[in-house]
């Protein structure tokens, strides 16, 4: 007869998993997330059932209706039934818990959501209208901006980089991602030269190696650079508000839709997957279709005599 566990033993072992998550390199971010999302199924658990009745997949079947009747998108629902299976697998290798109560847990499918490009057209000119800026404060945010444009970077492997991660004369960034994972990434022209102008202006208290720095010398944090740059989108008269996000999506999109070489675009955002780079911008598609009309056999039409 296969062992089952009662819903108190069920919530005995989500340190033991937080901590692996934390072993496998998980951000804060996320590690906090998986917390919440177990804390939750715990805490609806415990509002309709016994601590000591036996748990089965229907018991998390419940869960997922009622959180669905609260209105949560199916976004949502799918990564917290993510957080869930994982912690079911987490269970069964490293606490020998022999039932998979996660099997057939699934989750409306969420629409596909295009990322939120801007033209380049106007993002060149907010761009040339911030060069004219000499304030020490207003260089150092224009480096910054070029940079996280000009690399397609995300905001936290924006605030991580270091002097040393930069060689200017070779025209490459080195950058550590998700995971760790570290990737090499071309500097252009307009990046190189901001930070040509920030460094010597550059502020930095005793062992600070981080590129870009607050007015007290340290590393400058994720939420001040998403101020500045709000900041720095109303000084070039930016019809709309401007996201470090924003930047990253509009930069795979203009990389993309000049080279078509969606691989490329995969490793220069430092996607594990192919199909998140896909997700993540936009396709040309007229362009897709020039391709497959001029190379498939059966697309090719029938010249008249």
């Amino acid at each position: 007869m296969t062992a089952t566990y009662t819903l108190a033993e069920f919530g005995n072992h989500i340190d033991a998993f937080l901590e692996r998550m934390r072993q496998r390199n998980l951000s804060a971010m996320s590690i906090t997330a998986y917390q919440r999302d177990l804390q939750q199924l715990l805490d609806i658990l415990a509002e309709n059932h016994s601590a000591q009745e036996r748990l089965t997949a229907q018991h998390l079947r419940q869960v997922l209706m009622r959180l669905s009747q609260r209105g949560l998108s199916a976004r949502s629902l799918a990564r917290k039934i993510s957080v869930w299976k994982q912690y079911i697998i987490h269970l069964r290798q490293f606490e020998h818990w022999q039932t998979d109560i996660g099997d057939g847990l699934n989750a409306p499918k969420a629409p596909k959501r295009l990322p939120k490009a801007i033209a380049a057209e106007p993002l060149n000119q907010w761009f040339a209208h911030g060069e004219q800026h000499d304030d020490a404060m207003g260089i150092r945010d224009q480096a910054m901006f070029e940079v996280l444009y000009g690399c397609g970077l995300r905001l936290s492997e924006l605030r991580d980089l270091n002097v040393q991660d930069v060689q200017l004369e070779a025209g490459w960034v080195t950058v550590i991602g998700k995971g760790h994972h570290q990737r090499q990434v071309p500097l252009g022209l307009k990046a190189r030269l901001a930070i040509e102008a920030y460094l010597p202006i550059r502020q930095a208290a005793a062992d600070e190696t981080a590129l870009f720095t607050s007015r007290l010398g340290k590393r400058i944090g994720t939420r001040q650079i998403q101020i500045r740059l709000d900041i720095w989108a109303q000084k070039q008269q930016a019809d709309r508000y401007l996201s470090p996000h924003m930047l990253r999506h509009s930069y795979a999109s203009h990389v993309l839709q000049n080279s078509h070489n969606i691989r490329a675009v995969q490793e220069l955002l430092g996607h594990k997957q192919l199909s998140t780079t896909q997700i993540y911008t936009s396709l040309d598609f007229s362009h897709l279709s020039e391709v497959y009309d001029a190379t498939h056999p059966r697309a090719k039409k029938h010249k008249s005599k």
